[in-house]
Protein backbone atom coordinates (compact mmCIF):
# COMPACT_ATOMS: atom_id res chain seq x y z
CA UNK A 1 0.00 0.00 0.00
CA UNK A 2 0.97 3.66 0.29
CA UNK A 3 2.87 5.72 2.78
CA UNK A 4 1.26 8.91 4.03
CA UNK A 5 4.01 11.13 2.62
CA UNK A 6 5.30 8.96 -0.21
CA UNK A 7 4.51 10.30 -3.66
CA UNK A 8 4.04 8.07 -6.65
CA UNK A 9 1.59 5.75 -8.35
CA UNK A 10 0.16 2.48 -7.06
CA UNK A 11 -2.81 0.28 -7.82
CA UNK A 12 -5.42 -0.74 -5.26
CA UNK A 13 -7.49 -3.55 -6.72
CA UNK A 14 -8.63 -2.09 -10.05
CA UNK A 15 -8.01 1.59 -9.32
CA UNK A 16 -4.88 3.65 -9.93
CA UNK A 17 -3.87 5.80 -6.95
CA UNK A 18 -1.54 8.76 -7.40
CA UNK A 19 -0.13 10.68 -4.43
CA UNK A 20 1.25 14.06 -5.49
CA UNK A 21 3.67 16.41 -3.75
CA UNK A 22 1.02 19.01 -2.92
CA UNK A 23 -2.44 20.23 -3.91
CA UNK A 24 -1.10 22.24 -6.83
CA UNK A 25 0.67 19.21 -8.29
CA UNK A 26 -2.45 17.11 -7.72
CA UNK A 27 -4.63 19.66 -9.56
CA UNK A 28 -2.14 19.87 -12.42
CA UNK A 29 -1.99 16.09 -12.88
CA UNK A 30 -5.76 15.69 -12.73
CA UNK A 31 -6.29 18.54 -15.19
CA UNK A 32 -3.77 17.03 -17.60
CA UNK A 33 -5.52 13.66 -17.39
CA UNK A 34 -8.91 15.29 -17.95
CA UNK A 35 -7.54 17.21 -20.92
CA UNK A 36 -6.34 14.00 -22.54
CA UNK A 37 -9.71 12.29 -22.13
CA UNK A 38 -11.62 15.28 -23.46
CA UNK A 39 -9.38 15.68 -26.50
CA UNK A 40 -9.62 11.98 -27.31
CA UNK A 41 -13.42 12.08 -27.15
CA UNK A 42 -13.60 15.11 -29.42
CA UNK A 43 -11.20 13.55 -31.90
CA UNK A 44 -13.24 10.33 -31.93
CA UNK A 45 -16.81 11.71 -31.98
CA UNK A 46 -16.63 15.47 -32.22
CA UNK A 47 -17.88 16.00 -28.66
CA UNK A 48 -16.87 15.26 -25.06
CA UNK A 49 -19.45 14.59 -22.33
CA UNK A 50 -18.04 15.49 -18.93
CA UNK A 51 -19.54 15.42 -15.43
CA UNK A 52 -18.10 17.53 -12.63
CA UNK A 53 -18.41 17.42 -8.86
CA UNK A 54 -18.71 20.62 -6.85
CA UNK A 55 -17.50 21.66 -3.40
CA UNK A 56 -14.40 23.16 -1.88
CA UNK A 57 -12.23 20.11 -2.58
CA UNK A 58 -12.69 20.60 -6.32
CA UNK A 59 -11.68 24.26 -6.47
CA UNK A 60 -7.98 23.79 -7.25
CA UNK A 61 -8.65 21.21 -9.95
CA UNK A 62 -11.43 23.17 -11.63
CA UNK A 63 -9.42 26.38 -11.54
CA UNK A 64 -6.48 24.54 -13.11
CA UNK A 65 -8.60 23.00 -15.86
CA UNK A 66 -10.59 26.14 -16.66
CA UNK A 67 -8.03 28.89 -16.17
CA UNK A 68 -4.56 27.40 -16.50
CA UNK A 69 -4.77 24.53 -18.99
CA UNK A 70 -4.31 25.32 -22.66
CA UNK A 71 -6.10 23.46 -25.39
CA UNK A 72 -9.16 22.21 -23.49
CA UNK A 73 -11.85 21.68 -26.16
CA UNK A 74 -14.58 23.51 -24.28
CA UNK A 75 -16.45 24.50 -27.44
CA UNK A 76 -16.97 20.79 -28.12
CA UNK A 77 -17.76 19.79 -24.53
CA UNK A 78 -21.15 19.13 -22.93
CA UNK A 79 -21.10 19.63 -19.14
CA UNK A 80 -23.12 17.76 -16.53
CA UNK A 81 -23.14 17.85 -12.76
CA UNK A 82 -24.05 15.09 -10.36
CA UNK A 83 -26.45 16.34 -7.70
CA UNK A 84 -28.65 19.14 -6.40
CA UNK A 85 -30.60 19.91 -3.25
CA UNK A 86 -34.35 19.55 -3.43
CA UNK A 87 -35.95 22.97 -3.08
CA UNK A 88 -32.85 24.92 -4.14
CA UNK A 89 -33.08 27.07 -7.24
CA UNK A 90 -30.47 27.90 -9.89
CA UNK A 91 -29.28 31.10 -8.23
CA UNK A 92 -29.03 29.86 -4.64
CA UNK A 93 -25.41 30.57 -3.56
CA UNK A 94 -25.08 27.10 -2.01
CA UNK A 95 -26.66 25.32 -4.98
CA UNK A 96 -24.56 23.13 -7.21
CA UNK A 97 -26.03 24.48 -10.44
CA UNK A 98 -24.82 27.90 -9.29
CA UNK A 99 -21.36 26.45 -8.53
CA UNK A 100 -21.01 24.83 -11.95
CA UNK A 101 -22.32 27.85 -13.82
CA UNK A 102 -20.05 30.30 -12.00
CA UNK A 103 -16.82 28.29 -12.05
CA UNK A 104 -17.07 26.31 -15.28
CA UNK A 105 -19.83 27.36 -17.66
CA UNK A 106 -19.47 31.14 -17.56
CA UNK A 107 -15.66 31.28 -17.86
CA UNK A 108 -15.14 28.23 -20.13
CA UNK A 109 -18.23 28.56 -22.38
CA UNK A 110 -18.81 24.88 -23.19
CA UNK A 111 -21.09 23.81 -26.04
CA UNK A 112 -23.88 23.04 -23.57
CA UNK A 113 -24.53 22.44 -19.89
CA UNK A 114 -27.31 20.27 -18.50
CA UNK A 115 -28.27 21.05 -14.92
CA UNK A 116 -30.07 19.05 -12.27
CA UNK A 117 -33.03 21.23 -11.32
CA UNK A 118 -33.81 21.35 -7.61
CA UNK A 119 -37.20 23.02 -7.93
CA UNK A 120 -40.36 21.30 -9.08
CA UNK A 121 -41.28 17.61 -9.18
CA UNK A 122 -38.19 15.72 -7.97
CA UNK A 123 -39.37 12.37 -9.32
CA UNK A 124 -39.92 13.82 -12.77
CA UNK A 125 -36.53 15.53 -12.62
CA UNK A 126 -34.82 12.23 -11.84
CA UNK A 127 -36.36 10.72 -14.96
CA UNK A 128 -35.50 13.73 -17.10
CA UNK A 129 -31.85 13.80 -16.07
CA UNK A 130 -31.49 10.03 -16.42
CA UNK A 131 -32.71 10.42 -19.98
CA UNK A 132 -30.09 13.06 -20.67
CA UNK A 133 -27.35 10.77 -19.37
CA UNK A 134 -28.58 7.94 -21.60
CA UNK A 135 -28.54 10.28 -24.58
CA UNK A 136 -25.07 11.62 -23.76
CA UNK A 137 -22.90 8.75 -22.41
CA UNK A 138 -20.19 10.20 -20.21
CA UNK A 139 -16.61 10.21 -21.43
CA UNK A 140 -15.32 11.56 -18.13
CA UNK A 141 -16.60 11.84 -14.57
CA UNK A 142 -14.62 14.08 -12.22
CA UNK A 143 -15.72 13.49 -8.64
CA UNK A 144 -14.65 13.87 -5.03
CA UNK A 145 -15.00 11.77 -1.90
CA UNK A 146 -17.17 13.09 0.91
CA UNK A 147 -16.28 13.17 4.59
CA UNK A 148 -18.61 10.19 5.09
CA UNK A 149 -17.16 8.43 2.04
CA UNK A 150 -19.97 9.43 -0.27
CA UNK A 151 -19.77 9.72 -4.05
CA UNK A 152 -22.07 12.52 -5.21
CA UNK A 153 -24.94 12.33 -2.67
CA UNK A 154 -24.80 8.56 -2.37
CA UNK A 155 -24.36 8.53 1.41
CA UNK A 156 -23.81 5.18 3.18
CA UNK A 157 -27.51 4.69 4.08
CA UNK A 158 -28.69 5.09 0.47
CA UNK A 159 -25.69 3.97 -1.60
CA UNK A 160 -26.29 0.96 -3.85
CA UNK A 161 -23.48 -0.48 -5.96
CA UNK A 162 -26.07 -2.24 -8.14
CA UNK A 163 -28.60 0.58 -8.20
CA UNK A 164 -31.19 0.02 -10.94
CA UNK A 165 -31.65 3.79 -11.26
CA UNK A 166 -29.27 6.30 -12.84
CA UNK A 167 -30.68 9.28 -10.92
CA UNK A 168 -32.66 9.13 -7.69
CA UNK A 169 -34.12 11.14 -4.82
CA UNK A 170 -32.25 10.61 -1.54
CA UNK A 171 -32.38 11.70 2.08
CA UNK A 172 -29.07 13.19 3.20
CA UNK A 173 -27.47 11.81 6.34
CA UNK A 174 -26.29 14.10 9.14
CA UNK A 175 -22.59 13.70 8.35
CA UNK A 176 -23.17 14.79 4.79
CA UNK A 177 -25.25 17.77 5.86
CA UNK A 178 -22.67 18.81 8.46
CA UNK A 179 -19.98 18.78 5.77
CA UNK A 180 -21.93 21.51 3.97
CA UNK A 181 -21.90 23.56 7.19
CA UNK A 182 -18.17 22.96 7.74
CA UNK A 183 -17.43 24.13 4.21
CA UNK A 184 -19.28 27.39 4.88
CA UNK A 185 -22.19 26.88 2.50
CA UNK A 186 -24.87 27.07 5.21
CA UNK A 187 -24.97 28.84 8.58
CA UNK A 188 -26.11 25.76 10.48
CA UNK A 189 -27.45 22.24 10.16
CA UNK A 190 -31.08 23.39 10.18
CA UNK A 191 -30.44 25.44 7.04
CA UNK A 192 -29.14 22.47 5.01
CA UNK A 193 -31.80 20.77 2.89
CA UNK A 194 -32.68 17.24 3.98
CA UNK A 195 -33.13 15.75 0.50
CA UNK A 196 -31.33 15.86 -2.83
CA UNK A 197 -31.36 14.47 -6.34
CA UNK A 198 -28.22 12.50 -7.14
CA UNK A 199 -26.66 10.53 -9.95
CA UNK A 200 -26.20 6.98 -8.63
CA UNK A 201 -22.96 5.07 -8.21
CA UNK A 202 -23.39 2.78 -11.26
CA UNK A 203 -24.10 5.81 -13.46
CA UNK A 204 -21.06 7.68 -12.12
CA UNK A 205 -18.71 4.74 -12.64
CA UNK A 206 -20.10 4.00 -16.11
CA UNK A 207 -18.18 6.97 -17.50
CA UNK A 208 -15.35 6.06 -19.85
CA UNK A 209 -12.86 7.53 -17.37
CA UNK A 210 -13.35 8.39 -13.69
CA UNK A 211 -11.11 10.83 -11.85
CA UNK A 212 -11.42 11.21 -8.08
CA UNK A 213 -9.75 14.44 -6.96
CA UNK A 214 -9.36 14.30 -3.19
CA UNK A 215 -7.24 16.87 -1.32
CA UNK A 216 -7.31 18.02 2.34
CA UNK A 217 -6.67 16.41 5.72
CA UNK A 218 -10.40 16.12 6.46
CA UNK A 219 -10.62 13.52 3.69
CA UNK A 220 -7.86 11.30 5.13
CA UNK A 221 -10.23 8.98 7.00
CA UNK A 222 -12.63 8.32 4.11
CA UNK A 223 -9.66 7.86 1.77
CA UNK A 224 -8.19 5.27 4.15
CA UNK A 225 -11.53 3.51 4.47
CA UNK A 226 -12.09 3.55 0.71
CA UNK A 227 -8.69 2.09 -0.12
CA UNK A 228 -7.99 -0.24 2.80
CA UNK A 229 -11.39 -1.28 4.13
CA UNK A 230 -13.98 -3.58 2.63
CA UNK A 231 -15.65 -2.75 -0.66
CA UNK A 232 -19.01 -1.96 0.89
CA UNK A 233 -21.65 0.76 0.99
CA UNK A 234 -20.47 1.68 4.49
CA UNK A 235 -17.87 3.64 2.50
CA UNK A 236 -19.39 4.27 -0.93
CA UNK A 237 -16.07 5.48 -2.36
CA UNK A 238 -14.72 1.95 -2.01
CA UNK A 239 -16.63 1.23 -5.24
CA UNK A 240 -13.82 3.02 -7.09
CA UNK A 241 -11.69 -0.07 -6.49
CA UNK A 242 -14.06 -2.21 -8.55
CA UNK A 243 -13.25 -0.53 -11.87
CA UNK A 244 -10.03 -0.29 -13.87
CA UNK A 245 -10.74 3.08 -15.45
CA UNK A 246 -10.46 5.17 -12.26
CA UNK A 247 -7.58 7.34 -11.08
CA UNK A 248 -7.66 8.60 -7.49
CA UNK A 249 -5.58 11.77 -7.15
CA UNK A 250 -4.36 12.51 -3.59
CA UNK A 251 -1.84 14.78 -1.87
CA UNK A 252 0.08 14.16 1.39
CA UNK A 253 -2.66 15.39 3.72
CA UNK A 254 -5.45 13.29 2.21
CA UNK A 255 -3.12 10.27 1.95
CA UNK A 256 -1.60 10.57 5.43
CA UNK A 257 -3.54 7.65 7.01
CA UNK A 258 -2.72 5.12 4.31
CA UNK A 259 -0.37 2.37 5.49
CA UNK A 260 2.99 1.54 3.92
Amino acid sequence: MLNAVQTGTRTVDGATVEVHADTEAMARAAADEALGVMRAAVEARGVAHVMFATGNSQLAFVRMLVEETAGVPWADTVVFHMDEYVGVGPDHPAGFQHWIRRRIVEPARPRAAYYVEGLGDATAECSRYAGLLRAHPLDLCCLGIGENGHLAFNDPPVADFADPLDVKLVELDSACRMQQVHEGHFAGLDAVPTHAITVTIPALLRAGRVLAIVPEARKAEPVRDALTGPVATSCPASALRTIRHATIHLEPESARLLPD
